[in-house]
C-alpha cells in the first residue's frame, strides 16, 4: 500500500498538537500537514460536556489572562466574543484547616491579621528575610525549600494544598525549580521572597499575592471545548482521528508513522502526545530518548462533578473560587471548585455546580476507586467542610489513570538530556505539558516556539 507523504506530521490532538499545527500553517500556509489523534475526539482532557443545562468541564476550566499568547490565539481564531471572564467573587479562595473553611487573605496586611497561621508561624515567615539563598545549582523539593525559608507551618497550611491544587502534586517530590520557577528565580535574583516582592513592587512588576496568582481566570461561554472546536475547524481535513500511532521509524531521511489508519511519512515529525506515549512510539528508533520520556511520572486524578439545587441556606454557601485541603486534614478531596460561582452560566438558575478533585500524587490509589466510591468519599467531605447533606441531582465522574505530569526533583536535568537526544534526530520535535509547563498558557507559548523551530527546519 502506498504511503501518504507530508511535509510535517503532528501526533496528538490535544491543545499542544492543535496549536502547533495551527501556528505552523499560519507561518507556512502551503505546508502539507497531517495531524493524527488516537481518540475519536480532539482536545485530550480539554473536553466540555453539556448535561441538562449544566456546562461541565472534564479537565481544565480556563486560563489566566495575564499572558498574551492564549488571548492572541483566541483573537486569531475569531472567537474573542466568546471569552467569558470569571466572576469577581472568584477572588475569594478558601483553605480547609483546623475544622473550618478559612479565607485566603488578598493582601499582606489581611494575611497577617488572618487566622490561617499561628502567631509563631507568622513570625517564622517574617524571618524569611534573613535566610540565605540556596546555591544556584540546587534542585530542592518544594518541601525542602519551604521548611528552609518559610517554616513548616507555611508548608503544611499553604504550600501543600497549593501544589495539590495546581499540579495534583506532592511537595515532598516536586522540584521547586521546575514547578515554581518564579519563586526559585526570586530567591536567586533577590536573595529571598520578601526581598524579591519588595523589589518587584518598587519596579512596578509585582503580580498576584497571597490570594492567588496574577491575572483573571478566563474561559469561554460554552466552556474550553469552544477553543478546541475552533482549532479543529481551522485545521479541517488535515486532522485524522481514531488513528492511534503505533510506532515511529526513520527511512531515507523521512519519519515514518505507523497508525491504525495507515502509514504516513514526513520530513518533520512533532510528537505532541503525552510523554509516556511518545516514549512508547520511540522505543525502537531512539531507546535512550524513550527511556527518558517513560521516566516522567504522571499522577492519577479523578474529577467528580456534582450538581445541587440552590443551597444558599447551607452552613457555607459556595460563593467564591472554591477551597483546597492540606493533607494533614485527612480528607479524600484535594480541593473543590465552585464552578457555577466562578462562571455563573455553568448551572441553570437556582442550581449549583461544583467539581471535586481526588487522588493526585498525594493519594494516587484514591483516584482509581470506583465511580460510586469516589462519589461517596466526596459527599462525605462536602458534609464535613460545607455542611452539604442533600443528595446531588446530577453526578459526572471523569477518571485519568495518568492525569497530570509531575515535575519531580531532577526534571530540569532530564529535560536537558532529552534535548541532547533530540539533537541526534533532526526533524523530530516534542511538545506537551510534560516538559516546560502544564497550564494552557504554557502549552500555547510552547507551541509557538516549537512551530518556529519546525518551520526553520523545513525551510533550511
Amino acid at each position: 500500500m502506498a504511503r501518504e507523504t507530508h511535509d510535517v506530521i503532528v501526533v496528538g490532538g490535544g491543545i499542544s498538537g492543535l496549536a502547533t499545527a495551527y501556528y505552523l500553517l499560519k507561518r507556512l500556509p502551503s505546508l502539507s500537514l497531517l495531524l493524527v489523534e488516537a481518540s475519536p475526539k480532539l482536545g485530550g482532557t480539554m473536553q466540555t460536556r453539556y448535561v441538562n443545562g449544566f456546562i461541565i468541564e472534564e479537565g481544565p476550566n480556563g486560563f489566566l489572562d495575564n499572558k498574551p499568547h492564549t488571548l492572541e490565539l483566541v483573537r486569531d481564531l475569531g472567537i474573542e466574543d466568546e471569552l467569558y471572564p470569571s466572576s469577581p467573587v472568584s477572588n475569594k479562595r478558601y483553605i480547609y484547616t483546623r475544622g473550618k473553611l478559612r479565607p485566603v487573605p488578598l493582601s499582606p496586611v489581611a494575611f497577617f491579621l488572618s487566622s490561617l497561621l499561628s502567631p509563631w508561624e507568622k513570625i517564622r515567615l517574617l524571618m524569611e528575610y534573613f535566610v540565605k539563598p540556596a546555591p544556584p545549582d540546587a534542585d530542592e523539593t518544594l518541601a525542602q525549600f519551604a521548611v528552609r525559608r518559610l517554616g513548616r507551618g507555611v508548608l503544611e497550611t499553604l504550600l501543600d494544598p497549593m501544589v495539590a491544587g495546581v499540579y495534583a502534586g506532592n511537595p515532598d517530590r516536586v522540584s521547586l525549580k521546575s514547578t515554581f520557577p518564579t519563586i526559585y528565580q526570586l530567591e536567586q535574583k533577590y536573595g529571598g521572597l520578601i526581598r524579591g516582592f519588595l523589589a518587584l513592587k518598587k519596579e512596578g512588576n509585582a503580580q498576584g499575592g497571597p490570594g492567588g496568582p496574577g491575572g483573571r481566570l478566563t474561559s469561554f461561554k460554552g466552556g474550553v471545548g469552544q477553543l478546541i472546536k475552533a482549532l479543529g475547524e481551522r485545521l479541517g481535513k488535515r486532522v485524522l482521528t481514531d488513528a492511534k500511532a503505533l510506532e515511529v521509524r526513520r527511512e531515507g531521511g523521512l519519519y515514518v508513522v505507523e497508525t491504525l489508519r495507515g502509514t504516513f511519512e514526513a520530513k518533520a515529525l512533532v510528537l505532541a502526545s503525552p510523554a509516556y506515549e511518545a516514549g512508547r512510539m520511540l522505543m525502537s528508533l531512539a531507546p535512550s530518548l524513550s527511556q527518558e520520556l517513560l521516566a516522567i511520572p504522571y499522577a492519577p486524578i479523578s474529577v467528580v462533578a456534582l450538581a445541587y439545587r440552590d443551597i444558599d441556606t447551607l452552613r457555607f454557601p459556595p460563593r467564591g473560587f472554591g477551597f483546597l485541603v492540606p493533607r494533614r486534614e485527612g480528607l479524600s478531596v484535594l480541593g473543590v471548585l465552585w464552578d457555577s460561582s466562578v462562571f455563573p452560566n455553568r448551572a441553570p438558575k437556582g442550581k449549583v455546580l461544583m467539581r471535586a478533585m481526588v487522588g493526585g500524587d498525594r493519594n494516587p490509589s484514591l483516584a482509581l476507586e470506583s465511580p460510586e466510591r469516589l462519589v461517596e468519599m466526596v459527599c462525605k467531605d462536602l458534609l464535613r467542610t460545607m455542611g452539604i447533606s442533600a443528595s446531588p441531582e446530577l453526578i459526572q465522574v471523569f477518571q485519568y489513570d495518568k492525569g497530570i505530569p509531575q515535575y519531580v526533583v531532577g526534571h530540569g536535568a532530564r529535560i536537558q538530556r532529552i534535548d541532547r537526544e533530540l539533537e541526534k534526530l533532526p526533524g523530530l520535535f516534542l511538545n506537551c505539558n510534560a516538559y516546560r509547563g502544564i497550564g494552557l498558557n504554557d502549552c500555547v507559548a510552547n507551541s509557538i516556539a516549537i512551530s518556529e523551530k519546525v518551520g526553520a527546519f523545513l525551510i533550511s
